[in-house]
């Protein structure tokens, strides 16, 4: 499968701004602090996240990133196609030539299971996730890290201003669509 780095970082950035953007525009330097990624990979993301409409971007003192739609709207395989990723189980990429020029015995069986997780991440939206339990533990795991890190007396001054992030209420949810027995 040819889901990549870029994708992955590109879903777990924008999770992290949905978490986060409550509270307005969201600094790339913040999101690249909670989630160990570089910032300047983070803006060439952010770059292509603005071109496909699915953030915007504020300037000046206080600027910084929000979600151009509700979350509820934004779907992972949206964010995952505007960084020019593509889910693509075949050999071939899909150019049917796998086989001496032409498509092969199995091409079918990988180019349907290709359509079948895209069609799983079409199928969940950014609150979907931001909803998880467990997903909710980890970005609060992070918020604590970087407060306790800003808390040391060794930590360099910073303009970081944190606020906690608004975590929706999970009425204890524990598994991620449970009508389909999926766990993760």
């Amino acid at each position: 499968m040819k889901l990549t780095s870029k994708g992955r970082y590109a879903v777990t950035a924008i999770l992290d701004l949905a978490f986060h953007s409550q509270a307005g525009p969201v600094a790339l330097s913040h999101i690249s602090r909670r989630q160990d990624i570089s910032l300047s990979y983070l803006e060439q993301l952010f770059t292509r996240l603005r071109k496909q409409q699915l953030v915007s971007s504020t300037r000046g003192p206080g600027g910084g990133y929000s979600l151009s739609r509700p979350a509820s709207e934004i779907a992972v395989a949206e964010v995952v196609a505007a960084v020019d990723e593509v889910v693509d189980t075949t050999r071939c990429s899909g150019a049917v030539n796998c086989h001496d020029g032409q498509q092969c015995l199995t091409h079918e069986l990988w180019d349907e299971l290709s359509q079948q997780i895209y069609d799983f991440l079409d199928d969940i939206s950014l609150q979907d996730l931001m909803e998880e339990r467990s997903i909710q533990q980890v970005a609060q795991r992070q918020d604590l890290r970087i407060r306790e890190d800003d808390s040391q007396p060794d930590a360099l001054s910073s303009d970081v201003s944190l606020t906690d992030p608004v975590y929706p209420a999970s009425a204890g949810v524990s598994v991620l669509f449970p009508e389909r027995g999926q766990t993760f």
